[in-house]
């Protein structure tokens, strides 16, 4: 699956982004490209160059066990990138993040995606674990983002 058009976009109704003065609020963005409904499932389902980035190994034991969460986190922050770029930002904007994992344990793999999209200065973040995400149990992460954008 390749991110299009349709990335971070709602898939209900409501805004996938507001502006409210100086800042962007996006609503908490899934691995779930909206056009197809399909779920980030690995690393299959993300580009190829995306894959190498983030180390798929080719071994499948490791892939298995860690592409689900990286290639999750790729989709998401990716998202939130191409999101804030259509407002009109760059990613150095972000300064906040609240990140919501199924499994705390994630985190670490998370983290590392996280500073391929701030490699210098990286939001404040709150982290948060909770016990189901919609709309399904494959659904691993879910990321708000809020940037700061003078108009």
């Amino acid at each position: 699956m390749m991110l299009d058009e349709g990335a971070g976009k709602p898939l209900a109704k409501y805004a996938a982004w507001r502006r409210v003065g100086d800042f962007i609020f996006l609503s908490g963005i899934i691995p779930v490209n909206p056009q197809t409904a399909t779920i980030v499932r690995g690393y299959g389902d993300i580009p190829e160059a995306a894959q190498m980035l983030l180390g798929r190994s080719g071994e499948f034991s490791t892939d298995f066990k860690e592409g689900p969460i990286l290639a999750q986190s790729w989709y998401v922050l990716e998202s939130i990138r191409t999101t804030i770029e259509s407002a009109g930002g760059q990613m150095s904007d972000v300064f906040k993040l609240v990140q919501y994992f199924r499994n705390l344990d994630h985190f670490p793999h998370y983290s590392r995606v996280r500073k391929q999209f701030f490699p210098d200065e990286p939001p404040v973040s709150t982290v948060v674990q909770v016990s189901e995400m919609l709309p399904s149990p494959e659904v691993l992460i879910e990321v708000e983002a809020t940037a700061w954008l003078p108009q």
